[in-house]
């Protein structure tokens, strides 16, 4: 469904992605792991065009969208959910108003629909009756779940999610893992991760990539990751050793 080819990409003469290629399937929940600056968060905003690769190529859903400009990438980012690390949410609007705003850009519902769908997913993250709420008036574990129920209100087919558990309390971290699970069980989107959190990436991920040095040193399922004899993600995953392998 996404692959990227031959990926390469450098800031200020560093190079941060190394001839990267990486497969995404539909259905995933696929966490992509690494040491910090290592090019997971640069990953994602290559594959949504916000940076241009300095060589390689994009494909999503069969379309190469490498050399596509803003005209030509806003329908494949309309069918794109971002949860983005800080929630960013538009802090001088109403929850509902944030939610309404994809809707209000790229959709002919009317008022009472746009009522019915904003409803319908704050629900689902557990905010009912929230509409009226200032982001200064949520927890951080509440902005992650309107960023989360606007991410959806558009029924993307993927949604990124980056560090979703940053900055939360363990219960707050738990409610938003399993968040993400039942938005893969219900909705049937292909969601990519990244994450530092362990726990969280043991607890939500059905396939694993870990960048080291720019390339994916691996990727594949849980049991296989763990079996693994690449140095580099045995150092990575040491601190997790009490996880369960199954």
């Amino acid at each position: 469904m996404i692959s990227l080819k031959n990926i390469s990409k450098s800031f200020d003469g560093v190079k941060v992605l190394d001839d990267m290629n990486l497969d995404i399937e539909y259905g995933d929940t696929f966490v992509v792991m690494g040491k910090s600056g290592c090019g997971k968060s640069v990953t994602l905003k290559i594959i949504l065009r916000l940076i241009f690769p300095d060589e390689g190529s994009i494909i999503i859903d069969g379309i190469d969208t490498t050399y596509f400009d803003e005209v030509a990438m806003m329908p494949v980012r309309q069918n794109i959910g971002m949860l983005f690390q800080g929630a960013a949410l538009f802090d001088s609007m109403t929850v509902w108003q944030n939610l309404a705003y994809p809707l209000l850009e790229h959709s002919n519902l009317d008022d009472s629909e746009i009522d019915a769908k904003i409803a319908e997913m704050l629900s689902f993250v557990g905010l009912d009756g929230s509409q009226s709420k200032m982001p200064s008036e949520l927890s951080g574990g509440m902005k992650k779940r309107v960023a989360l129920a606007r991410a959806m209100i558009d029924n993307p087919s993927y949604v990124f999610f980056d560090e979703p558990t940053t900055g939360l309390d363990p219960v707050t971290s738990g409610m938003i893992n399993e968040l993400i699970i039942r938005t893969r069980e219900r909705f049937g989107v292909t969601s990519i991760v990244v994450t530092h959190d362990l726990a969280s990436a043991m607890r939500i991920g059905t396939r694993f990539a870990f960048i080291d040095k720019g390339k994916i040193a691996f990727v594949g399922e849980k049991r296989e990751m763990f079996e693994s004899d690449n140095p580099g993600l045995r150092e990575f995953l040491k601190d997790a050793e009490w996880q369960d392998r199954s």
